[in-house]
């Protein structure tokens, strides 16, 4: 990781930490609730999504006083799939970020409950700030709500759910993961331009590098769920084998997919270097997601 990016995350992942756990402690809520939600907030992560938001507005040096909450209630929604993810009707598993998942420590009900929560107070959290016009704010809430819900982030959930034990073809694996995976991620990124206003052609070259980003980002976790360990990921390895899951290097073979994780890297690269945005943040976050081991 370069002194650019390290320095970025250093000074930034403290912020997001202190502004979820703000958001959360005063609402008005019954504690085992807001103590299952903390939980998984608190549990620790890369906070990619979040640090995203703020490095596209650190890119486009604006500044606004919102930005982190903006970035905070990402965070939230990712957090909240996290915790519905892990479940028993779901991939069933016991273990996130190091720790017992969710329900494990809270029950079924509460977990449910718990990520019903972070993803409904995300929405509001938008609508009540102060510092970014209403305009921009509808535009905010509809887009995350496209990118979290059934055309995105769910939809793609429910794909990738419908294709375990059966072979699909890489445009369908694609099809799962700009939903699953990439909606969020694409989002995080295209906040930062929505914030700051941004004209058409910059929107454009992030929306490129973003989509592109996105499936860099599913590859390379498909890529560590065969090489890496559950200590290394924080969660259970080999998971996606053990579930049938179609997977980049189930289709393309590990090599096939390391290619084909370079191929995205290439072209998410390309869009920033069409808009002189070649040089910075953005690129060294794609060399990071690339590049990661866990």
């Amino acid at each position: 990781m370069s002194n650019l990016l390290t320095s970025f995350i250093q000074t930034n992942q403290p912020l997001i930490e202190e502004t979820l756990h703000d958001l959360i402690k005063d609402i008005k809520a019954p504690q085992p609730l807001k103590d299952a939600m903390l939980y998984s907030l608190q549990a620790g992560g890369k906070r990619i999504r979040p640090l995203y938001t703020l490095a596209v507005l650190k890119e486009l040096d604006y500044q606004n006083e919102d930005a982190l909450i903006v970035a905070s209630t990402i965070e939230m929604i990712h957090t909240y799939s996290l915790i519905h993810d892990d479940l028993p009707a779901m991939d069933n598993d016991d273990l996130r970020r190091g720790k017992p998942t969710n329900h494990i420590v809270f029950g079924e009900a509460l977990a449910i409950l718990a990520g019903d929560a972070l993803v409904t107070i995300a929405f509001g959290i938008i609508a009540r700030l102060q510092n970014i016009s209403p305009q921009l704010k509808v535009d905010l809430i509809e887009k995350l709500s496209f990118s979290a819900g059934a055309e995105g982030m769910v939809g793609g959930q429910v794909l990738d759910m419908l294709g375990e034990g059966q072979t699909l073809n890489l445009e369908q694996l694609e099809e799962i993961h700009v939903n699953k995976t990439g909606a969020l991620l694409s989002y995080s990124i295209l906040a930062g331009a929505i914030i700051a206003n941004v004209p058409g052609e910059i929107m454009s070259a992030l929306k490129k590098y973003a989509f592109h980003i996105g499936l860099a980002f599913q590859i390379q976790d498909d890529i560590l769920d065969v090489e890496g360990t559950s200590e290394q990921l924080g969660k259970t390895a080999g998971k996606d084998l053990k579930s049938e899951k179609n997977t980049y290097p189930s289709i393309l073979t590990i090599e096939g997919a390391k290619k084909e994780l370079q191929n995205q890297y290439n072209q998410a690269f390309q869009a920033l270097e069409n808009v002189q945005m070649h040089n910075g943040l953005l690129v060294e976050f794609a060399n990071y997601i690339t590049k990661r081991s866990k």
